[in-house]
C-alpha cells in the first residue's frame, strides 16, 4: 500500500498526521489494519458465502412482466434474509408488481463479497439477448472495506451503467450505506469506514446523474432505521440486513424504481432522478 493511500485525508484526520504524531500515525495505522483484519474474519461468517435464491416470476397472473435485474454486493444479493422471499429482490420485486399492477421476473446476478469492479463479470454472465426493464446496483461497502481507490470504484460504475443501459434497462443505484451503522465494528475503524463510505456514497451519485440513471441515498433513506432499531434491522451476524432490513431497504428504493419504469413522476428526499436524459 503507498504513503498516498496510506495517510490519506480521511485517515490523516483520524490518526493525528501534522502535529508531531508520528508515533501514533505508525500505532493508529497498526490498530486500523488489526481491526480490519478481525472485521473480515467475521462477517458474513455466520451466514455462509451465499445468498438464497429469490429468483422468479412476482404476480405471474398479472402478465406483461417487468424484467428485474438485481447486481452488486451480499446486499443486493439477500444474504441474511431468512427466506427467499424476504431478500433485498423478493421483498423488491413483490412491491413492483403490486404497485404496477405487472408480473415481475426477477433475476439476480449479485454476488457476495463483490466489488464494484465486479460489475462487469456480473453483466457478462447475463444471456446476449436477455433486456432488463430495469436494473438495481447497489455495492460499494467491500470497496470500502478493501480500500479501493475512489477513481477505481467510480470508473467501474460508469462503465457498468453503460453496459446496462446499452441493454435498454432504466438503472437505479442505491448508493452505498454508512458503515458507520456497523456498531459491531470498533472504533476508530467505524469512524472511518463511516467518513469513507460517505464519500463513496457521493461519488456514486455524482456518476449516476452524469449517466442519466437514478440514485438512492440509502445511508439517507434507510440508515437511520439501521442505528435505531440495529437488533430488527441486522442479521445474526450484525454486518448484513435481516428481513426486516431487507424490507426496509426495498421500500426505501421503491419510489425511484418505480420512476425508472415511468409509473411516478416525483420521488421523495433521498432519491435523486437523472440530470441529463
Amino acid at each position: 500500500m503507498s504513503r498516498a493511500r496510506e495517510l490519506s485525508p480521511a485517515v490523516a484526520a483520524l490518526l493525528g498526521v501534522g502535529a508531531g504524531a508520528g508515533a501514533v500515525t505508525v500505532a493508529g495505522r497498526l490498530l486500523l489494519q488489526r481491526q480490519a483484519a478481525a472485521a473480515r474474519q467475521v462477517i458474513g461468517k455466520p451466514l455462509g458465502e451465499e445468498a438464497l435464491v429469490a429468483d422468479r416470476t412476482y404476480g405471474k397472473s398479472l402478465g406483461h412482466p417487468v424484467d428485474l435485474l438485481l447486481l452488486g454486493d451480499s446486499i443486493a444479493a439477500g444474504l441474511g434474509a431468512e427466506t427467499p422471499r424476504k431478500t433485498l429482490g423478493g421483498q423488491l420485486a413483490k412491491r413492483v408488481s403490486k404497485r404496477t399492477g405487472r408480473a415481475v421476473r426477477l433475476h439476480t446476478a449479485a454476488r457476495v463479497g463483490a466489488e464494484t469492479s465486479m460489475l462487469a463479470g456480473q453483466i457478462a454472465t447475463l444471456p446476449p439477448t436477455y433486456r432488463p426493464e430495469v436494473a438495481v446496483v447497489v455495492v460499494g461497502g467491500n470497496d470500502v472495506t478493501h480500500r479501493v481507490r475512489l477513481a477505481e470504484s467510480r470508473a467501474h460504475l460508469a462503465q457498468a451503467i453503460t453496459a446496462l443501459q446499452e441493454r435498454g434497462a432504466a438503472v437505479v443505484v442505491g448508493t452505498c450505506p454508512d458503515l458507520a451503522a456497523l456498531h459491531a465494528v470498533p472504533q476508530p475503524l467505524r469512524t472511518l469506514a463511516g467518513l469513507l463510505s460517505r464519500q463513496l456514497a457521493a461519488a456514486q451519485r455524482q456518476v449516476a446523474a452524469d449517466l442519466g440513471a437514478h440514485a438512492v441515498s440509502l445511508a439517507t433513506v434507510v440508515g437511520p432505521f439501521f442505528v435505531t432499531q440495529p437488533d430488527q434491522m441486522f442479521s445474526q451476524d450484525r454486518f448484513h440486513p435481516s428481513g426486516v432490513g431487507y424490507r426496509r431497504t426495498a421500500k426505501a428504493l421503491l419510489p425511484s424504481v418505480l420512476a425508472a419504469l415511468g409509473e411516478v413522476d416525483e420521488v421523495p428526499f433521498g432519491h435523486h432522478p437523472p440530470t441529463v436524459g
